[in-house]
């Protein structure tokens, strides 16, 4: 890959891989729009809608399925890349800018906030999925 003379900011890389993972938004910002995982993520919002206009009498969960592990994803890419030490991220994303990234408060407090909101996440994910396996969906 041929370093990009565009500085890309690390800060701002974790934020839309936190907000907007689910539809890989960060991974177009990073790779350009020749990114295969970044139209994976694009890929999980027609298949879940297809899922659940196929199958409208299935729990939405399992239908969203394709949708709700891209968001977990990209909370998990979030973390990746704001736990990333600058000096490999800029050797990695920003080798040819001749800028230095500097990370500050903000990125910590992204990144809280993106563990709390992914666990609550998983949490939830696997509370309704064994809600609905073992019990039908008894408990809503």
């Amino acid at each position: 890959m041929p370093p990009s003379p565009r500085h890309k900011n690390k800060t701002l890389t974790t934020l839309m891989a936190a907000a907007l993972g689910g539809i890989g938004l960060h991974r177009f910002y990073l790779h350009g729009l020749r990114d295969r995982l970044g139209w994976l993520h694009v890929l999980s919002i027609p298949l879940s809608l297809g899922l659940m206009s196929a199958r409208p009498q299935a729990p939405q969960l399992f239908t969203a399925l394709p949708l709700v592990l891209s968001v977990l994803i990209g909370c998990l890419e979030a973390l990746v890349i704001g736990l990333t030490p600058d000096d490999k991220w800029d050797a990695r994303h920003n080798a040819g800018s001749g800028r230095q990234s500097e990370s500050h408060w903000i990125l910590a407090v992204i990144l809280v906030l993106t563990v709390g909101l992914g666990a609550m996440g998983l949490i939830a994910l696997l509370a309704r999925s064994f809600d609905l396996l073992f019990t039908g969906g008894a408990f809503g």
